[in-house]
């Protein structure tokens, strides 16, 4: 029987959500935790099969699954059906698991850890008399948020479904990022359907924290200040990286081409643009070429993750095309060691989706940013990287909803002339290693 104290950990199935969770995981078996880390089954053969060269389970992490409730050949990509099959299925699956792990192991679970979009657990942790933390993987801004809705409704900025009521830019306090009504994170998570189940999830989850003992935030105190002085019951763990000890598994849903690192040495110091947009985004043909070419018409050397379901609309000889123009020069891969990348002496700027991690990753090396968020939480992000740190610009679409190429290239060249946005992102930089030396 082992002495050490035993945790569940429940992600979120999203990448965004079991990346910080192995990091969580790994920094609690150095504290002497015992994890079993418990995904989809889906995600994880998705993960399974990406680490399939680094053999079974990290020392001291047990990776588990149970069914989400869909089918086999469901997209897991829409909200709606990701919630309601989870909902019906994995309270009660869990259960079983919880009973079965005690039983085999011979020690009781201790504490069950999870991802805030799963708050259900803590209803599950309840029932079986085991202690419950929230573990909440994007900005503390968003979660604060979250929590002030009546106070937004009452206010009236939303009404009860979380529709903005007043077309306005809204901000917690002074100090914290600004964010318009519109971009609220419920109302920027795809179709309307699938922004009035957020929006419901949401709800239900701020009255499921209570039974939660604690609430962790993948933030530090220097980079979110305002929010974690206004919100003092969120406590600040992070940052949590992927990666940031040797041998950490880092829970990549794409098998990870790492070649494009040696492409890297072989680039001049601060030259290359690197593009990469996280796990969700799904680009149009005209909005794919019109990227495609903004980093043509750049000239600069650069560096594109185009996922495998980036798109679907692009033919190959397009892309054949686009390849042969830029070749010497462009360098694609279906997914990259991001946090190598982002720490690469040539990498000069970050064309991101400003997902929470990769802007936590962008961040801690000191790399501006040009802000093009898809969905969610992103626009608040790219709030906080333009107006409150002020290390990155933001695309702006066109009347049609698309960023054209020109607006890229000039976007880009402004960004990499621009002295003093290299020197606070330096400086915020090291804010970040000053955190996680804690």
């Amino acid at each position: 029987m082992s002495s050490r104290p035993h945790a569940l950990v429940v992600p979120f199935p999203a990448q965004g959500h079991v990346t910080p969770c192995l990091a969580l995981s790994h920094s609690l078996v150095e504290q002497g935790f015992r994890i079993t880390f418990v995904t989809t089954e889906f995600i994880h053969d998705r993960v399974a099969a990406a680490l399939s060269d680094e053999g079974g389970d990290a020392e001291g992490i047990h990776m588990v699954s149970i069914p989400d409730g869909l089918a086999p050949g469901d997209g897991r990509n829409s909200l709606g059906k990701l919630v309601y099959g989870f909902s019906r299925a994995m309270p009660g699956c869990l259960e079983e698991l919880i009973t079965k792990t005690n039983e085999s192991v011979g020690e009781k679970i201790k504490w069950i850890i999870a991802d805030e979009n799963m708050a259900w657990t803590f209803e599950v942790a309840k029932k079986m008399g085991i202690r419950a933390a929230c573990f909440w993987a994007a900005s503390a801004a968003v979660l604060a948020t979250f929590i002030s809705i009546p106070e937004l409704i009452r206010s009236g900025f939303v009404d009860a479904d979380g529709l903005p009521r007043k077309h306005e830019e809204f901000q917690l306090s002074p100090g914290a990022p600004s964010i318009r009504t519109t971009h609220f994170v419920w109302n920027r998570a795809g179709d309307a359907e699938e922004q009035r189940v957020f929006f419901q999830l949401v709800v239900s989850n701020n009255k499921l924290l209570e039974l939660a003992e604690c609430v962790i935030c993948n933030t530090f105190h220097e980079i979110e200040s305002p929010v974690l002085t206004l919100f003092p019951n969120l406590l600040p763990v992070g940052p949590l990286l992927s990666g940031q000890t040797s041998g950490e598994r880092m829970g990549n849903f794409w098998p990870v081409d790492t070649t494009c690192v040696e492409w890297l040495d072989e680039q001049p110091a601060n030259s290359v643009v690197y593009a990469a947009f996280g796990s969700l985004t799904v680009l149009d043909r005209r909005q794919f070429e019109e990227l495609a070419l903004g980093l043509e018409l750049s000239r600069r050397p650069f560096l594109w993750v185009v996922r495998p379901d980036l798109t679907n609309e692009i033919g190959a000889a397009w892309l054949d095309g686009f390849r042969e123009r830029t070749m010497g020069r462009g360098r694609m891969v279906s997914w990259s060691p991001q946090r190598r990348v982002l720490a690469h002496p040539s990498v000069a700027c970050f064309l991101s989706h400003c997902g929470w991690n990769s802007t936590l990753e962008g961040v801690w090396n000191g790399v501006p940013f040009l802000c093009w968020p898809y969905f969610t939480d992103q626009f608040l992000n790219e709030s906080y990287i333009c107006n409150v740190w002020r290390i990155g610009l933001s695309l702006i679409p066109d009347e049609k909803g698309t960023v054209p190429r020109e607006q890229i290239k000039e976007k880009l060249e402004e960004l990499l002339g621009d002295a003093g946005m290299k020197a606070r992102a330096l400086m915020w930089k090291e804010s970040v290693v000053d955190a996680m030396r804690d």
